[in-house]
């Protein structure tokens, strides 16, 4: 789609209105100016009827599962509801199971408590932690990062078919990047999956906020997302998926909600039968306002319609990366170029700077926030920079003072809440940044740039 098209379906989707937007934060420089919130890949704002939903249910507030009372009968048919909900946000199967967890990281934690004996996992150097780190029972085949969607799905192909084809295998694989936004091939890599009698769950941490998943048409097995990146707060995740792996499992937690029937033996013993619903892995009170904020973010995406919202979130990336494009020392990190498809996630360098010096001077003063780091995606990020992809570094930014030179960048990110007044400050600013410099002085404190409120800049 060209940039001319995508104005005009931008016409017709405006920004959906999110919390926080109207939130003004000083400058180190003097006066205040509305906050730029261009970090959604790490917390997207909340949607306003998000938190309108939970402010009408929040008098109602009730225990789940446990009470005979109204407004526990109320809790418990809204938390059910949002599963439901959330199943047809995913065009789940029939039999498959929705868990309510506290996020992309537990849900993918769960799943790996869930594998059966011997089961082999194979995972890309391109993923998040929360996806490339769970699996430490299991024997794990770390994949090469791959340049071309194509070569991502044969480089899978030979690794699965060097493997024991009689054993249980799991595939992991991003649905988006964190690091550079680009979209994955994940129907391709689900068949090349279970041609070789291996299953796939899908990371939509950064994919679900932006585009319709499908676990129907992906033919993927199970699915993980966050509450927080899909406009919901809470503390609240989704692992959504098979039932029999998740039914053969011993409890991710054990206790209540967990357990069908507790009886006690004559040695002093207690026996304990299990739930075989998704209610097995969901022991303790569970997060029902968590699991409504989820169901409503689903909701109000899908009634204000993926294409619209596809449609203009493109206009922001093509925005963005043609004005980085006009700035020579910037370079932006891709791994399949720029024609790849890709969701409103840019990470980049600037020649000369520190990315922490840079994201500091963004935020102190023009009131942007970025994020600057390795993104909990140290080896990606340090092969995007051609560093040795195993050098230790912090999710955060780095010991480096400003002007040094540091092995990570900055990410600007941006989804359906974003205004184009957002966007055009922050190139601006780049702009600026880049031709004038910094107007303040900044030191490293606590591992991170801040402003020096000493004195400014020369």
């Amino acid at each position: 789609m060209s940039v001319s098209t995508a104005v005009a379906d931008q016409s017709v989707c405006a920004p959906l209105p999110v919390l926080g937007r109207d939130v003004t934060v000083p400058l180190v420089t003097g006066g205040e100016v509305t906050y730029a919130a261009l970090d959604y890949a790490a917390s997207a704002p909340a949607l306003q009827r998000v938190w309108d939903d939970v402010a009408a249910y929040a008098p109602y507030y009730g225990s789940v599962h446990r009470g005979a009372g109204y407004l526990s009968q109320l809790s418990t048919d809204l938390f059910e509801n949002a599963r439901r909900t959330v199943a047809g946000f995913l065009d789940c199967r029939e039999t498959d199971q929705v868990v309510f967890t506290r996020s992309t990281t537990d849900s993918l934690n769960l799943l790996a408590a869930a594998l059966p004996a011997g089961c082999r996992v194979f995972v890309f150097e391109t993923e998040h932690h929360a996806s490339l780190l769970p699996w430490r029972d299991a024997e794990v085949t770390c994949l090469d990062a791959p340049r071309t969607p194509r070569q991502a799905v044969e480089t899978l192909e030979r690794a699965l078919a060097d493997r024991d084809p009689h054993g249980p295998a799991l595939v992991c694989v991003t649905g988006a990047s964190n690091v550079t936004g680009e979209l994955w091939p994940v129907r391709e890599l689900a068949a090349a999956a279970h041609a070789h009698g291996a299953r796939i769950v899908l990371d939509a941490a950064q994919l679900a906020p932006h585009h319709p998943v499908s676990v129907r048409d992906l033919d993927v097995d199970w699915v993980a997302f966050s509450g927080h990146k899909l406009y919901a707060p809470f503390g609240s995740g989704v692992l959504a998926g098979r039932a029999d792996w998740l039914r053969e499992a011993e409890p991710y937690l054990a206790g209540g909600g967990a357990s069908r029937k507790v009886t006690r033996r004559a040695d002093g013993g207690v026996d304990v039968e299990w739930h075989d619903s998704a209610a097995r892995h969901e022991a303790g009170s569970p997060n029902v306002i968590g699991a409504y904020a989820i169901a409503s973010a689903c909701k109000a995406l899908t009634e204000a319609g993926f294409e619209a919202l596809v449609a203009r979130e493109r206009y922001l990336i093509d925005t963005v990366r043609a004005g980085l494009a006009e700035v020579p020392e910037v370079k932006v990190l891709s791994l399949f170029g720029d024609d790849a498809p890709r969701v409103g996630v840019i990470s980049f360098v600037v020649e000369g700077w520190n990315s922490s010096h840079f994201a500091a001077a963004l935020s102190a003063e023009y009131g942007i926030g970025v994020r600057d780091g390795l993104f909990c995606a140290h080896p990606l990020v340090r092969t995007l920079l051609g560093s040795d992809p195993q050098t230790q570094g912090e999710c955060g930014a780095p010991e480096a003072a400003p002007g040094e030179k540091s092995l990570n960048a900055i990410r600007v990110s941006f989804g359906a809440g974003t205004p184009d007044e957002h966007v055009e400050r922050f190139l601006t600013a780049v702009k600026e940044l880049v031709r004038d410099g910094a107007r303040w002085n900044y030191r490293t404190e606590d591992g991170r740039c801040v402003p020096d409120t000493s004195a400014a800049a020369a």
